[in-house]
């Protein structure tokens, strides 16, 4: 039984899908260029393009020379650096892949 009810979802998975993927086949758009990521102006503070800036100067340093306590203080510098970057607010929206679920079953029954 359990067999047949996996079976059936899948079916059902796939027919709910085959509209949408039909419909992107056959939507005639223009020929875009692909857009890189570093091409795209993100509104950065001051604060963290300074963070940036020490970054590259640090992976700009040659350490071949340094003490090991010199390397051990650059790579707890640059730990809290990353910490401190990936805290900062960077203005996305986040959604977890169950609200994307419940949106598009709620556009799919009322549209």
């Amino acid at each position: 039984m359990k067999k047949y009810m996996l079976q059936i979802s899948f079916v059902v998975v796939l027919l709910g899908i085959a509209p949408f993927a039909n419909a992107a086949a056959n939507a005639t758009s223009p020929v875009s260029t692909p857009i890189s990521a570093a091409a795209i102006p993100l509104p950065q503070s001051q604060e963290t393009l300074v963070l940036l800036n020490r970054l590259e100067t640090i992976q700009a340093m040659d350490i071949s020379g340094m003490k090991s306590s010199e390397k051990r203080v650059l790579r707890k510098e640059v730990k809290s650096i990353e910490k401190q970057l990936k805290a900062a607010p960077n203005g996305g929206i986040y959604i977890s892949v169950g609200a994307v679920l419940i949106i598009l079953l709620l556009l799919i029954l009322f549209l």
